[in-house]
């Protein structure tokens, strides 16, 4: 897909998309409706009267695992971890058919490049200096306590003042008036870092709504040294087309509906929020740099993408189970004895990972638990869960069972202090707390247990056989069956 009408159309043909014409506005309503609509695993909505702005809102996109997938190219979402797994595990060829094989994969490669072009769709209406208006855009206010309408999927785009980097990241930004916003980098992310590192003000720019490929890799937590555009096209097979931004020394994605361009300035700091997160809660007011927009630019008839984030299940659940499927081979070759991972929703991403764990040796659950808190942002994780390689971690009331079961408070507990995500208000200081694991594996002799550890109950296979082919001849219907 090259762009979000593209996507939009294939939604409808899916079976995907609601198009609603009655009038809705944008400060609050439409957060009501699509809050409705997400909670109950309903399509994605395409706004087409909305109040005070000519242009259509699109909102739960991304809201379902189907939806998900079609997103990032057809299949399931291990399918395509594998397609990333195989890059990953690139070996040099020991024979003609490894060479072939490899030959395959260097072309897939060959797709991650972007590719610069002279004009492009997302300048066909260009606004600069005073006659840039962010009123024209219908930014939603999304809970009562906001303190103002956020930009809520934007692709936010910026270089590493010192060696040129580009980074793409998701970060809120809210508006101020018709000409100013604030950027939402916090403390861990790669744009504020672009900041710290420059002379006090950096070019940036904002693309909102994109290709669904090129949405998701805005959110992947990709090493600084990788491109979110080049995986973008890995995931699209297509090269991403990227253009010159009119006032800035910045390239956005040709093929946007709207883009934001100018600088954010490191000496204008402003109170940011409160603004309803994907926690639950309000973030509290906090201080971030402003964004001062020298150029909007869009399509003529553009299309607003955007986002809620509130109690989950929200559609922003759907980005991380991605992220969790996509990355678990990455994780698996930094940590190999790690089966499988789980975010759960309740967790709202950093506030508990369930791993599986192959053991090998007495402890080895804690050493897998200490690995997570050194693998990238899953070091903000606030709870670790380590269960057995034959446990589903997906299956959450299994997981609850092993570790209201298995787990001895001394023995198989730890708590550290380290950094946390920014947005856990538990924390007593901000981004600094307590963390803790939980060993809900079965323990091995040389892990404190004196006792012999109690074997599950479970029926002989004869047996379960045997009454499963005489179930018809019982009688009994089985709820769901």
């Amino acid at each position: 897909m090259r762009d979000l009408r593209e996507w939009v159309r294939r939604l409808g043909a899916a079976g995907e998309l609601v198009e609603v014409h009655a009038q809705v506005d944008p400060y609050l309503e439409i957060t009501e409706i699509a809050d409705r609509v997400m909670k109950a695993g309903g399509p994605a909505l395409l706004f087409r009267n909305v109040t005070g702005s000519d242009l259509p809102v699109l909102i739960n996109q991304f809201g379902s695992e189907r939806r998900m997938s079609m997103a990032l190219g057809g299949g399931d979402l291990d399918s395509i971890a594998a397609r990333i797994a195989e890059i990953a595990e690139m070996q040099p060829p020991q024979g003609l058919a490894d060479a072939f094989r490899a030959l395959g994969t260097l072309k897939d490669l060959a797709s991650l490049r972007t590719k610069s072009v002279r004009s492009g769709p997302c300048q066909e209406v260009v606004l600069r200096g005073d006659d840039v208006d962010l009123d024209r855009l219908p930014i939603l206010t999304c809970w009562p306590d906001d303190g103002g309408p956020f930009v809520t999927l934007p692709l936010v785009f910026s270089h590493n003042p010192r060696t040129g980097v580009r980074n793409c990241g998701m970060y809120r930004v809210q508006k101020v008036d018709r000409q100013t916003c604030i950027m939402h980098w916090q403390v861990h992310k790669d744009g504020r870092q672009h900041l710290l590192d420059s002379e006090g003000r950096i070019p940036v720019a904002v693309a909102i709504g994109t290709d669904p490929a090129v949405t998701y890799s805005a959110t992947a937590p990709l090493p600084p040294a990788i491109d979110e555009m080049m995986f973008a096209g890995f995931l699209r097979g297509e090269r991403v087309e990227m253009v010159r931004a009119v006032t800035q020394d910045i390239e956005v994605p040709a093929n946007a509906e709207v883009v934001l361009e100018g600088y954010v300035d490191a000496n204008d700091i402003r109170d940011e929020g409160p603004f309803g997160d994907h926690t639950g809660f309000y973030t509290p007011v906090d201080q971030y740099p402003a964004f001062h927009v020298t150029a909007l630019t869009m399509r003529r008839d553009a299309i607003y993408s955007t986002t809620i984030v509130g109690m989950p299940p929200m559609e922003d659940f759907w980005l991380g189970k991605a992220t969790e499927r996509l990355f678990l081979p990455l994780i698996r070759m930094m940590v190999p004895d790690l089966v499988d991972m789980n975010l759960p929703l309740e967790g709202v991403f950093h506030n508990c990972a369930i791993v599986s764990v192959k053991k090998r040796y007495p402890g080895h659950a804690k050493t897998l638990i200490n690995a997570v808190w050194g693998l990238g942002l899953l070091s903000l994780t606030r709870c670790v869960i380590v269960v057995d390689a034959a446990i589903d971690v997906h299956d959450v009331s299994q997981v609850a069972f092993r570790a209201l079961s298995n787990v001895d408070a001394r023995r198989d507990v730890l708590v550290v202090d380290g950094p946390v995500d920014a947005l856990d208000h538990a924390a007593p200081y901000a981004a600094y707390g307590a963390k803790i694991g939980f060993d809900a594996t079965a323990k091995w002799e040389g892990e404190g247990h004196v006792r012999p550890w109690p074997d599950e109950i479970r029926m002989s296979d004869e047996v379960r056989e045997s009454v499963s082919a005489r179930w018809a001849e019982l009688g009994i219907t089985l709820p769901g069956a």
